[in-house]
C-alpha cells in the first residue's frame, strides 16, 4: 500500500511539472527528490508514470521544468559519482536518474531546438555544485564544462564503484570508501578475456545496475537517429567522440568489459536441460546491450568527414581519436584473436544448437548486431581477418551465416540481414584461404530447406545462393550481383563440385541467359559474365577434380551455343521482351527444380513476415563495381587490363540513341509485319502491346531494380520529351487502314510509356548496338573449346559403348586432360570489398535499425520522430 502511495506522489510530481504556470522553484529538493525516490522499482514504472505526450507538453509549454529536471539528474549522479556511491540509498537514487534520463533523452533529441541542451553550459547556480574543488580554483568557476560531459564522466566512474557495478575485493570500514576519481578501473574489468586474466565472481545485482547505465549510455549516443541521411548523419557522433577520448580515463577498461563480456558469454553454459526456464539469466541482457554500445562506439569515424573534422580540430588544438578503434586495431596475440572467434561463433551457432528435448537450450537472438560486430573488427583490425581466415573455424562463420541467407530470403523484414551476411561472405571471398577452406567436406549438422547432397562447404555456398536467387523475394535482385561475385573469387580454387552444385550453377546460366532477361535491363547481362567467369576459372585451374561440372556443361552445352548466337536484331529484342509475362526468372519450376531431391529432414520453408511485423527502411547499397576493386594474383598487368576491358559491358552506345530512332525503327518493323487475318492480327497486336509494358502493372523496360546511375528527373526528362515531340514520324504510305490504325495506335501506347518512365526516372530500352557492344566481349573461348574437344569424344564412346549410365562418362572426364588444348589461361581477377560513403551510411542506417527494434522493453525509441530510417509495418 505505502508502495501505491508513493508512486501515487512520483505521478502528482510529474503532473505538477505539466501544468504549473510558473517554474518549479529548482532550490525545492523536496520536490525534485520525488522523481528518484526508492518508489520506483523497475524502468517499466518509469515509461508508465511519464507518458510520452506530458514529455512533449513538458518540451513545449514548460521547457524550464524539463531543463531543470535534467540538470537535477545529473546533479544528482555527479553527486553520486563524487561520494563514492557508497550506501543503498544512494544507488537507489543513481539508478532511477539513470531511468528518468532514459525516457527524457529521446524527445529532446527529436526537437532540433533541444539538441544543444546538453553540450550548453551550467547554469550559474547549479556550477560551485558540479565544480570540484580540489581542480577547479575560484577564479575557474565560469569555465564549465557542457552538461553531456559533466554526464558521460559521472556514468563512466560509476561502470566502475566497488559494490555497485564490479566486485569489491577489499575490505574497508564503515565510514571508508574508495574514492572513485582515484580509483584504478582497470583492475576491476568485469570479465576475464583480452587483456584481463582475473575473473570475477557473477553477481546479479552488478550485472543490472551495469545494464541501466549501458542502456543510457546507449540512448546518448542515439542521437544520431534523429538526423536525416546526410552530411548530419555522416557527421561524427559528440557523445561518442567524447566517450572514445582520451577525455574519458576509463576508456581502456570500459572497451576491455564490453569485449570480455560479450566473448566469454555461455548460453547453455552447462548444459543443463532447461536450466533457463529455472533460472533468470542476468547475463544475457548485459551482454545484448554491451553489444549494441560495441558497434554504436566502433562506428565513430566510418564517415568520410571525420579526416576533415580532425584537420579542423588540429588547427584549434585538439585531436579527437576514438580511442575504442584504436584498442580494437592493436589486438595482436592469437590467444585473445581465439578468445573472440570462439565467442563470437559460439553466439552465432546458438540458435542453431539442434538438441533431442525440444527447446531444452537456452536460444539467443543477436545474430543481426553479431554479424555488425564482426564486420567491423575484421575492417579494424586485419590480423584478425587473417586469422580468422587461415583457422578452420571461418566454416563455423559461413555456415550459421548461409543458415541465415536461407531462412530470410522470403521475409521482406530481413533484407537488412541478408544484405550484412553477403557483404561479410563478400570481404571474406576477397582472400585465397577462403576460397581453399571451402574445400573441407560439409556434414550436415543444421537442418535447412535446401536438397540434401554430399560434397563439400563450396557446394553448400552454391546451393544457397541458387536458392536465394530462385526463390527469394523481388527486393533481393540488387543482391545478384554481390552472390554471383563471391562465386567468381572463391570458384578458382574450388576443387571438386557436387553434381547438385553443378547443375544449379547450369540452370543460373540458363535463367539469365534467356534473352527476354538479357534485354529486360540495362546490367543484366554483367550476371551472364560472371557465371562465365566461374567457369572458366574452374576449368582453367580446376578441371581435373569438377567432372561433374564439366559433364553438366557438355549436357547443357546448348546454352552456350544460344548464348553465342544471341541475335541482335530490333525485331528479335521486341519479340523476346513481349514473352516476359509468360516466362517469369525462378519463379516457374525448371525441370531441375522439379527433380530435387528432398529437403534435409527437420528442416522448414522459409516463410514470408509475419502481417504487422515491423521493419526499419535502408540506405541505397551502391552497386557492385563501387563497393569492390579488382585485385589480381599475376603480375602481368597487360592480362589483367586485358581481362577487365573484357569483362566490363559498355553501356555508352545508349546515350547516342535518340526518342526519334526508336519510334521510327519499332514503328516500322510493326507497320511491315506479316500479312495474316485481321482480326487475329489486332488480338495479337493488342496482346503483344501489353506484354510489352504500355499499360501493364509491371512494365518489361522499367523492371531495372539494379540502375546504377538514374537518369536527373529535371533537365534530362524535359529534353527528352521535347525531342520525341518534335522528331515524330510521319504515317507510313500505306493503303492498308488497318496498319495506319496500328500504326497510331502503336504510337500513342509508345508515348504513353515515355510519359510513364519520365515519371519513375527511367529511360532506356534495348537496341542492336547495345547488345553487340557487349555481346562480341562474351567470354565463351574456353568453355567452346572444352565442348569442341569433348563432345565428339563423349558421343563416341557412348556410340560405341551404347552408354547410358552418366557414372561410365563421369568416369572418362575424370580420366580426361585438356592440356595444351585449352587457350592460355587468364589471370586470377578478385574483387575485393572497398568501402565508401554509400556503405557506410548503410552500415549505420542498418545497425539503428536493429537497434530500434530490438529494445522493446523497455520501447525506448518507440514512437519518437526518427529520421535516420522510416518504421514500416508489413
Amino acid at each position: 500500500m505505502g508502495n501505491a502511495d508513493t508512486k501515487l506522489n512520483f505521478r502528482k510530481a510529474v503532473v505538477q511539472l505539466t501544468t504549473k504556470i510558473q517554474p518549479v522553484d529548482p532550490s525545492d529538493d523536496a520536490f525534485w527528490s520525488q522523481f528518484w525516490s526508492e518508489s520506483i522499482t523497475n524502468i517499466q514504472d518509469v515509461f508508465t508514470l511519464i507518458p510520452a505526450t506530458e514529455i512533449r507538453v513538458l518540451r513545449e509549454e514548460c521547457p524550464s521544468n524539463l531543463a531543470t529536471l535534467c540538470y537535477k539528474a545529473v546533479e544528482r549522479l555527479v553527486h553520486a559519482a563524487d561520494s563514492s556511491c557508497a550506501t543503498q540509498q544512494e544507488h537507489c537514487t543513481v539508478i532511477n536518474c539513470v531511468r528518468i534520463l532514459t525516457r527524457l533523452l529521446p524527445y529532446i533529441f527529436e526537437d532540433p531546438d533541444w539538441r544543444s541542451f546538453f553540450w550548453s553550459s551550467l547554469p550559474s547556480s547549479s556550477k560551485q555544485q558540479f565544480k570540484n574543488d580540489s581542480e577547479n580554483p575560484e577564479g575557474q568557476v565560469e569555465e564549465s564544462i557542457p552538461l553531456a560531459q559533466s554526464l558521460l564522466n559521472a556514468l563512466c566512474d560509476l561502470l566502475f564503484c566497488p559494490d555497485f557495478t564490479v566486485y569489491s575485493n577489499k575490505k574497508f570500514g564503515p565510514d571508508k570508501h574508495e574514492d572513485l576519481h582515484s580509483i584504478d578501473s582497470c583492475e576491476f574489468i568485469w570479465e576475464a578475456g583480452v587483456g584481463f586474466a582475473h575473473a570475477a565472481p557473477h553477481d546479479p545485482r552488478l550485472d543490472n545496475n551495469r545494464n541501466e547505465i549501458l542502456k543510457l549510455l546507449l540512448t546518448c549516443f542515439s542521437q544520431a537517429m534523429y538526423h536525416p541521411p546526410g552530411s548530419e548523419s555522416e557527421a561524427p557522433n559528440k557523445w561518442v567522440q567524447h566517450f572514445t577520448s582520451p577525455e574519458n580515463r576509463h576508456a581502456l577498461p570500459l572497451f576491455t568489459s564490453l569485449l570480455n563480456v560479450l566473448c566469454a558469454y555461455d548460453p547453455v553454459g552447462l548444459g543443463l536441460p532447461y536450466n533457463h526456464l529455472l533460472f533468470t539469466d542476468s547475463r544475457e541482457p548485459l551482454v545484448e546491450t554491451a553489444l549494441q554500445l560495441l558497434i554504436v562506439t566502433l562506428d565513430w569515424d566510418s564517415s568520410s568527414q571525420c579526416s576533415q573534422l580532425n584537420a579542423i580540430d588540429e588547427q584549434s588544438g585538439m585531436i579527437h581519436e576514438n580511442l575504442f578503434i584504436n584498442y580494437l586495431s592493436r589486438i595482436h596475440r592469437e590467444e585473445d584473436f581465439a578468445f573472440m572467434l570462439h565467442g563470437f561463433t559460439r553466439l552465432l551457432k546458438n540458435p542453431l544448437i539442434q538438441t533431442y528435448l525440444p527447446n531444452s537450450n537456452k536460444k539467443v537472438q543477436n545474430h543481426q548486431e553479431l554479424l555488425v560486430f564482426f564486420w567491423k573488427v575484421c575492417d579494424f583490425n586485419k590480423k584478425f581477418l587473417y586469422y580468422v581466415l587461415k583457422s578452420s573455424d571461418v566454416l563455423d562463420v559461413l555456415v550459421p551465416i548461409l543458415f541465415h541467407l536461407n531462412d530470410s530470403r522470403a521475409d521482406q523484414s530481413r533484407v537488412g540481414l541478408m544484405h550484412i551476411g553477403v557483404f561479410i561472405l563478400l570481404l571474406l571471398s576477397g582472400e585465397r584461404n577462403f576460397g581453399v577452406r571451402l574445400n573441407k567436406p560439409y556434414t550436415a549438422t543444421v537442418p535447412m530447406d535446401i536438397p540434401v547432397f554430399t560434397g563439400t562447404h563450396a557446394d553448400l555456398l552454391v546451393v544457397v545462393f541458387h536458392k536465394i536467387i530462385t526463390t527469394g523475394h523481388q527486393r533481393l535482385q540488387p543482391l545478384f550481383d554481390c552472390l554471383l561475385t563471391i562465386l567468381v573469387n572463391v570458384s578458382p580454387y574450388l576443387k571438386t563440385l557436387s553434381m547438385v552444385a553443378s547443375t544449379k550453377l547450369l540452370h543460373l546460366l540458363e535463367a539469365f541467359s534467356t534473352p527476354w532477361f538479357l534485354f529486360s535491363a540495362p546490367n543484366n547481362h554483367h550476371l551472364v559474365f560472371f557465371l562465365l567467369e566461374i567457369f572458366n576459372n574452374i576449368i582453367q585451374y580446376q578441371f581435373d577434380g569438377n567432372a561433374n561440372l564439366v559433364y553438366t556443361i557438355i549436357r547443357k552445352r546448348h546454352v552456350f551455343h544460344a548464348l553465342a548466337s544471341l541475335p541482335t536484331d530490333c525485331g528479335t529484342i521486341n519479340r523476346s521482351l513481349s514473352r516476359r509475362g509468360r516466362k517469369q526468372l525462378g519463379r516457374q519450376p525448371s525441370v531441375e527444380s522439379v527433380k530435387d531431391a528432398p529437403s534435409m529432414e527437420g528442416s522448414h520453408p522459409a516463410l514470408p513476415a509475419q502481417p504487422g511485423t515491423h521493419t526499419c527502411s535502408l540506405a541505397i547499397m551502391p552497386g557492385i563495381e563501387k563497393i569492390t576493386e579488382q585485385e589480381t594474383a599475376h603480375p602481368s598487368l597487360q592480362q589483367l587490363s586485358q581481362l577487365t576491358g573484357a569483362a566490363v559491358a559498355a553501356n555508352g552506345a545508349m546515350e547516342n540513341i535518340t526518342v526519334s530512332h526508336e519510334i521510327e525503327e519499332r514503328a516500322t518493323v510493326l507497320a511491315h509485319s506479316e500479312n495474316v487475318d485481321e482480326d487475329s492480327n489486332s488480338d495479337e497486336t493488342e496482346k503483344e502491346f501489353v506484354d510489352q509494358g504500355a499499360f501493364h502493372n509491371e512494365p518489361v523496360i522499367l523492371d531495372v531494380p539494379d540502375i546504377k546511375e538514374p537518369i536527373s528527373p529535371t533537365s534530362s526528362h524535359k529534353s527528352s520529351y521535347s525531342e520525341s515531340s518534335q522528331h515524330v514520324p510521319h504515317p507510313p504510305s500505306s493503303a492498308s487502314q488497318v496498319r495506319y490504325s496500328r500504326y497510331k495506335l502503336y504510337l500513342f501506347r509508345f508515348f504513353c510509356y515515355r510519359i510513364f518512365s519520365m515519371q519513375v526516372g527511367l529511360q532506356w530500352l534495348p537496341n542492336p548496338d547495345w547488345v553487340l557492344s557487349w555481346k562480341q566481349k562474351l567470354p565463351l573461348q574456353t568453355i567452346m573449346r572444352l565442348l569442341q574437344v569433348l563432345v565428339p569424344q563423349v558421343e563416341k564412346i557412348c556410340i560405341d559403348k551404347g552408354l547410358t549410365d552418366e557414372s561410365e562418362i563421369l568416369k572418362f572426364l575424370q580420366h580426361g586432360t585438356l592440356v595444351g588444348l585449352l587457350p592460355v589461361p587468364h589471370p586470377i581477377l578478385i574483387r575485393k570489398y572497398q568501402a565508401n560513403n554509400g556503405t557506410s551510411m548503410w552500415f549505420r542506417t542498418y545497425m539503428w535499425g536493429i537497434i530500434y527494434l530490438r529494445n522493446v522493453d523497455p520501447p525506448i525509441w518507440y514512437d519518437t520522430a526518427v529520421k535516420l530510417f522510416e518504421i514500416q509495418r508489413i
